[in-house]
Order: C-alpha cells, then sequence, then structure tokens
C-alpha cells in the first residue's frame, strides 16, 4: 500500500513539473512580438549548424562545422569548418566566409571547394580572436 501511494505522489509530482515546463520562444525577455517572430523564423545554431557537414558541388565531404564567429556587430562573419583527422582528432579548423556557404535542401555548401584546397589554407588560431568583456557584477541600489 504504501508504494502505491509513493507512486501515485511521484506521478502527481512529475505532472505537475511538467506542467510548469518552460518552451523556447514563449517567454517575454524584453522582445517585442515583431523580434519573437523573427527569432522563430531563425534557426537554431545548435541544432542546424554545428557538427554538421559541409559539401562541396560533387557532394563529396568535406568538413563539418566545429564553430561560429560573431563579429563586434553581431553578425555571424565565419564558419569555422573542420576537415581531415578522425573523430574530431587532429582535424585542419579553416576560417570560411559565412556568405561562401550555400544552404542546399537542408545541407551545407561549399561551392568548388575540396579537402586538399581546405587543407592547404592556412589554420584558423582561437588565439587571435578578440574575447568579448567579461560581464561586471552590477551594484545593487
Amino acid at each position: 500500500m504504501a508504494l502505491h501511494k509513493a507512486v501515485l505522489v511521484a506521478v502527481a509530482l512529475a505532472a505537475c513539473i511538467d506542467a510548469h515546463a518552460q518552451v523556447a520562444g514563449t517567454q517575454t525577455l524584453s522582445v517585442t512580438i515583431k523580434q519573437s517572430q523573427a527569432l522563430l523564423q531563425g534557426w537554431s545554431v545548435k541544432k542546424s549548424v554545428l557538427g554538421k557537414s559541409v559539401y562541396n558541388d560533387q557532394n563529396e565531404k568535406i568538413g563539418a562545422v566545429k564553430d561560429l564567429i560573431v563579429a563586434p556587430d553581431g553578425s555571424v562573419s565565419a564558419a569555422i569548418v573542420a576537415t581531415g583527422g578522425f573523430l574530431g582528432v587532429a582535424t585542419h579548423d579553416v576560417a570560411v566566409p559565412i556568405n561562401a556557404l550555400d544552404v542546399r535542401g537542408g545541407n551545407l555548401y561549399l561551392p568548388g571547394a575540396t579537402k586538399d584546397a581546405l587543407k592547404a589554407t592556412p589554420e584558423f588560431q582561437y588565439a587571435k580572436v578578440q574575447s568579448p568583456p567579461k560581464p561586471k557584477k552590477v551594484q545593487a541600489e
């Protein structure tokens, strides 16, 4: 009987937790309705871009998107494409201008590129990318 009550309590608690779950795009955080609608039409970088394979015009896989570089004005300026290596080890990372990538049928393409051409390109170095300023604590008034 005690086990039965414990199961019922667990189910009731789980139902309460589920009822209060947050859904992306429904919470207002100083975003206008117009901005919110534009956000919902955009892409999730984590789900749609990072780790996604990059192909050339011959549909050969030439690399995968490892990272995105955000310019000081907030725009995405480059994709870091990793080529070569095995399971992410010993890859050659190359910065590719974001406007050089094409999206076709849900896949990313780098027209005219080959694995050899990417490997011959100078490797991207994170140390040369300026880090954003660290956030400062705000004093309560």
